[in-house]
Parts: C-alpha cells; structure tokens; sequence
C-alpha cells in the first residue's frame, strides 16, 4: 500500500520537473448540473497528460545505466517517459503497439526516444520492451504498477487537495489504475474517490467484481490511453479499499464530452481525458444537489483534425 509520506516525498522530489496544474472553478449549475465542479486541468501537465509525475519520480530514483531506461506505452506513458529521460539527460526507448496513433508516435521521436511499433495492443509491447531490457540492462518503467510511478501520480491527489478544500467526490479515468491508485492512497476515504472507465475497457471494474486482478479484452476511441488488458497487481489493493464507486460510459459519451469541452470551454481532451467528464455530463454520475465534485482532465494528446470548427 503507497503510504501518504511516499506521496509528499514524491511531491518534493518531482517539483523542479513537473507543472503544478490548475484548477478553474465552474459557474453554479454548469452544464444544467446542481452540483459545483472542479476541474484539475491535467492536461496542460507537460507532454500533456499526468504521467511525467510518475516518470519523473522512477527516474529519479533508480540508478540509470548507459543504455538508459525503457517503457511500454500507448503514447502519453512513452512521451513522459521520453520528456522526462530527456530532461535528466538519459537515453530513452520506448515500444508503442500498432494502435498507438502516428501524432503520439511523433511526439516520443521529438522528446529524443529511440520507438519500436510493435503488438497489437499495449500487453504485447510490454513484453517486447521486457525482452529488450533484459538484452540492454535498461531500467524498465512501467506505466502503472510500479510503486514509485504511484507515488507520483498521486502527488496529483496532494496538489489538488491544496488548492480544493472540501471536495466531496473525483473522478478519475482509469485505464492501468496508476492516477487512480495514487489519487485514492492519497485521499483515504476523506474523498469519495470515483473510477470512470470506457464500456469496451472495463478492467477496474471487472477486476473488483472478481476480487482479483483479470485479463479483459479493451478497445474503443479511449483505447491508446485507457485499453490496459488489466490493471496494476499493486493499486488493486488500494482500489479495494478506498474507491468508492466505478461507472463505465459509451464511446459516444467521450467523443460527446470532448466537443462540449471544445465547443464550450476551448479545451482540448483526448477521449481519455474527457471520460472522467463523460460520466457527469452523459448523467452516468449523479451528484447530489450541491455536491463539490472533482474532475481530472488527464490527457489533451488528441487528434485535432477530429474536432469541429
């Protein structure tokens, strides 16, 4: 279990090399909904999801050889991982599976990473980059279940509680279960922490109904960033414990939220960014009349030619 101290000494260690993101409070009753939401614009974190927190931390604290270090990713773990080598002055491979779109791919070769497309999906460019490790001696980082990479994602959870007192719910996308993992450990039970996952990747989900972690077979829009086969051998314990709720919304719901967002508000989500907001908007997640509720918007790596003018 990630204690709360792991979390703050994350927190200091990752501060020089992470944005602290903002927060913007939304009108009463924004979108027709009695409730007062939050959102963490995550986002705008560099590389443009949550995961350099994580990287940044694994790094930090492992002994990097020449070879450097090396992921698997579906493109926003890759990227931070990249950005984060980059920054430390480390080589950097990272292997993408096939569905990993070319805009994502793109951006791990500008952060300096050496990337092999490899798999159909992320299980099977894990195990090529597992192989590869094993042959170079670099340092693998995982995407999600490796205790430090938890710890800070959930410097995530520490910042916004710092910035919002009194939250009564988040929500939070999950794919490997790392933001959410890190996001709960932080908040205990003093938060209604809420997962929110695609209906075609519902591996928190069924993984907490078999009380065990399972395999699931993913796919959807959300896929690249949310298709995890299965979730971390290391936050399911934590989610057992403190996730309060878990709710799964339609592709439509996400492509729906990310023109609201654009449309509205001139925020760019990917659709895994934007599934924490689908449950809300799409109704899957009922406040109570005047709830504070928190809302990570954890990705803005999309495809902008998909968006309306």
């Amino acid at each position: 279990m990630i204690s709360r101290t792991e979390i703050q000494d994350a927190g200091r260690r990752i501060a020089a090399h992470i944005r602290r993101t903002p927060v913007i409070a939304l009108e009463e009753k924004a979108f027709g909904i009695d409730a007062k939401i939050f959102f963490k614009l995550e986002c705008l974190q560099h590389t443009g999801s949550f995961k350099p927190r994580g990287a940044f931390n694994c790094i930090l604290t492992s002994t990097v050889p020449p070879a450097g270090v090396i992921a698997a990713s579906g493109g926003n773990h890759g990227a931070a991982v990249a950005y984060a080598a980059q920054k430390l002055g480390h080589r950097a491979e990272i292997f993408v599976p096939a569905i990993t779109p070319a805009s994502k791919v793109e951006r791990l070769r500008q952060y300096g990473a050496a990337v092999t497309v490899t798999g159909n999906n992320y299980a099977e460019a894990l195990a090529a980059s597992h192989e590869r490790a094993a042959q170079t001696g670099a340092v693998p980082i995982h995407a999600y279940d490796d205790q430090r990479v938890l710890a800070g994602q959930g410097t995530l959870g520490m910042e916004l509680e710092e910035q919002v007192r009194g939250l009564d719910s988040v929500l939070i996308a999950v794919g490997g279960g790392g933001l959410i993992g890190g996001v709960a450990a932080w908040y205990h039970e003093r938060v209604r922490v809420v997962s929110v996952e695609p209906e075609r990747a519902p591996t928190l989900q069924r993984a907490l109904a078999a009380g065990t972690v399972v395999d699931v077979e993913t796919g959807g829009v959300a896929a690249d960033s949310l298709g995890a086969r299965r979730v971390g051998e290391l936050m399911f314990p934590i989610a057992q414990k403190f996730i309060a709720q878990t709710l799964l919304v339609t592709d439509d719901q996400i492509v729906t939220t990310q023109n609201t967002l654009w449309q509205k508000m001139r925020l760019i989500a990917e659709p895994g960014g934007a599934a924490a907001l689908a449950a809300l908007l799409s109704g899957v997640y009922k406040p109570h009349g005047g709830e504070r509720v928190g809302v990570v918007l954890c990705g803005s790596n999309a495809d902008l030619s998909s968006f309306p003018a």
